[in-house]
């Protein structure tokens, strides 16, 4: 089903030492892990301060912060190698800032029971499939095209449901949406994995930091929406 790494791959792999190796993924963790931490902190500040609740409920102000997690992603995505570190840093902790202040309103649907088994299921597929990436032989990374397609008609099925409110099409949606990101768990685990042999990532310590950040922001992003999708697919009758 899945096509080996290549042999190329196999030796960019081999050449990154395991100290290399743990320090580069200290980082992308322990970003990844920060960017989650702010994200948390804000969504729970939110809910329980009145001042950001009545914010949250301003039409305005929720697509204002909407567009700029989408300025600062593609800001990240396409500027990361002119930044500095720091540069890098603040902007993936803004962005989890924003994405804790607008997840705050979804958040609010669902029972704590329900928040509570979509955070645990997230975390345990989370180790489940960075192991995968870790130890796989396979090239995972060659299935990233077809899941971004995948994940842009996920989109527009969205979207096409606002209109439809088919309880059916949003289960198909949320079970689909599982499954996709638990593969893009994997593969961007193993995508860092072969960018961390990167000579560049492996002689420069800011262009190893700044691909920590941005690898930290798709782990991040895989994680978020992973427990997105699963608040949906397990809150289908808790909603408040």
């Amino acid at each position: 089903m899945f096509k080996p790494l290549t042999e190329q791959q196999k030796v960019t792999l081999a050449s990154v030492t395991q100290e290399q190796s743990r320090q580069f993924f200290k980082w992308v963790y322990g970003w990844m892990a920060a960017g989650l931490v702010v994200t948390t902190v804000v969504a729970f500040l939110t809910i329980n301060t009145g001042m950001l609740s009545s914010l949250l409920m301003n039409p305005a102000v929720l697509i204002i912060a909407m567009f700029a997690q989408i300025g600062l992603v593609i800001a990240l995505g396409a500027a990361i190698q002119k930044m500095s570190p720091a540069t890098a840093a603040i902007m993936f902790l803004v962005y989890s800032a924003l994405t804790g202040f607008t997840l705050s309103l979804i958040v609010l649907t669902y029972t704590a029971g329900t928040i509570t088994a979509a955070f645990a299921t997230t975390a345990i597929l989370f180790a489940v499939m960075s192991v995968v990436g870790f130890t796989t032989s396979a090239d995972l990374t060659k299935f990233r095209t077809l899941a971004m397609f995948a994940l842009i008609g996920l989109l527009i099925a969205m979207v096409v449901n606002i209109f439809l409110r088919s309880p059916m099409m949003d289960m198909v949606i949320s079970f689909v949406g599982v499954i996709l990101f638990i593969g893009l768990l994997a593969m961007d685990t193993q995508r860092l994995k072969i960018m961390a042999a990167a000579p560049e990532v492996q002689s420069d310590r800011n262009v190893a930091a700044r691909v920590a950040i941005l690898g930290a922001l798709n782990l991040y992003l895989d994680v978020i929406n992973l427990f997105l999708f699963l608040l949906r697919l397990l809150g289908g009758n808790g909603r408040r």
